[in-house]
């Protein structure tokens, strides 16, 4: 009787588990970047700290939190999301590593370092991260997501163009390049979150229907390009306010046709939800400053904070708990995670709305709030992600 071949064995998992996927030093370095940096800049600010810092304080907050913060999540996000995309491995182990601790010396050569190399350092981690998951694309064939590593080489031409005008090289306000990066973060997220958070409701819900019209998503998406865009060069107010409340109802639109509702008994859905809430907000505060209604830093904050800080918690959670072979239901202590950088947009942005004298109070709250939430997250998680799958899966 012919005998069974043996099953092909498991290859042996090899080198530092934070190493083995793109997701775990990146999702760790900027949970750690958000809990210090808030402080630490609300500290600068209320002139209890000094820091030798090259640039103006406000200028390094807003490009850390930025360029720091949000690239470092999304360079990990994509280079294991490229990797689920393609079957092709992504960087890791000691490319990976090499590519973690360039983005961490820019961080502390921030701090103090001769601006020349820390511009430099900056300057190298994001060209070298498109270049690499380009390559696994085209040789994977995966021409549709080609589109979203081109945003990432638009991100290094701002993040230059922010350095240049620093340095004193370039005659433009160094605040337009954040601006500029802020824009494409938030079209980085407009796609992602048409891709994936209609499925992840759908998923989840049986019988719910989720009509998505391409043609209502292009068009969203071009005119959000559009609007901000206009916003950024500075166009003229009337044009670039009535683009920025068209986009605001377009998302306005689109999240109400997701359903959010159906949501509300599963934090690791509600957040994705209310978080994209503030996207349409963002947008109309910011058409309002552009008609002298409002301050821009307002608009600008519900951004930041609401948009980005929101569905960052979210898919840090998300992803995180996936890769590592948990089950996507969050604990108490990160659905208070949730509640805290949501809870922080709220009194970051609306509070001095309401009331401009309340800014001190509401930056301190806010700021607390925020590293609160981060730090639940490292708590948790630094764990699982320096170690291997529960599963003993590889990734």
């Amino acid at each position: 009787m012919p005998q069974r071949s043996a099953a092909p064995a498991t290859p042996a998992l090899t080198g530092l588990p934070v190493l083995r996927l793109g997701f775990r030093p990146f999702y760790l370095g900027a949970a750690l970047l958000a809990c210090l940096a808030i402080p630490l800049w609300v500290a600068v600010f209320r002139g209890w700290v000094s820091l030798p810092l090259a640039i103006s304080p406000t200028l390094w907050h807003a490009h850390e939190m930025l360029y720091g913060f949000a690239v470092g999540v999304i360079v990990g996000f994509l280079l294991t999301a490229v990797k689920a995309w393609t079957g092709l491995q992504t960087p890791r182990g000691p490319l990976l590593g090499g590519l973690f601790l360039l983005w961490l010396a820019a961080r502390v050569a921030a701090l103090g370092a001769p601006y020349g190399l820390y511009a430099l350092l900056d300057m190298l981690l994001l060209p070298a991260v498109a270049i690499s998951l380009l390559r696994v694309l085209i040789q994977a064939g995966n021409k549709r997501n080609i589109p979203l590593i081109s945003l990432l080489l638009l991100m290094a031409v701002a993040n230059a163009v922010f350095h240049l005008s620093a340095l004193g090289w370039l005659a433009l306000p160094a605040l337009h390049a954040l601006y500029a990066e802020l824009a494409m973060v938030i079209m980085v997220v407009s796609v992602i979150t048409g891709r994936v958070v209609p499925m992840f409701t759908k998923n989840v819900t049986p019988g719910l229907v989720i009509k998505v019209s391409r043609r209502f998503e292009l068009s969203l998406l071009a005119l959000t390009a559009l609007a901000l865009l206009l916003w950024v060069c500075a166009a003229p107010a009337a044009l670039a306010g009535s683009a920025l409340a068209i986009a605001a109802l377009l998302h306005a639109l689109r999240l109400a046709s997701w359903k959010p509702w159906v949501t509300l008994g599963r934090p690791i859905l509600w957040i994705l939800h209310l978080a994209y809430a503030w996207l349409p907000l963002g947008l109309a505060l910011l058409a309002l400053a552009q008609w002298g209604w409002l301050a821009p830093s307002l608009g600008v904050h519900a951004l930041g904070v609401g948009v980005v800080g929101g569905l960052i918690i979210g898919m840090l959670t998300r992803t995180a708990r996936g890769h590592t072979g948990r089950p996507l239901q969050p604990s108490r202590a990160e659905t208070l995670a949730y509640s805290l950088v949501l809870l922080a947009a709220v009194v970051r942005v609306l509070l001095p709305m309401l009331q401009p004298s309340w800014y001190v109070m509401a930056l301190d709250a806010a700021a607390c709030l925020w590293a609160v939430a981060f730090a639940i997250y490292l708590f948790i998680y630094t764990p699982w992600l320096t170690r291997t799958r529960l599963d003993g899966k590889d990734g």
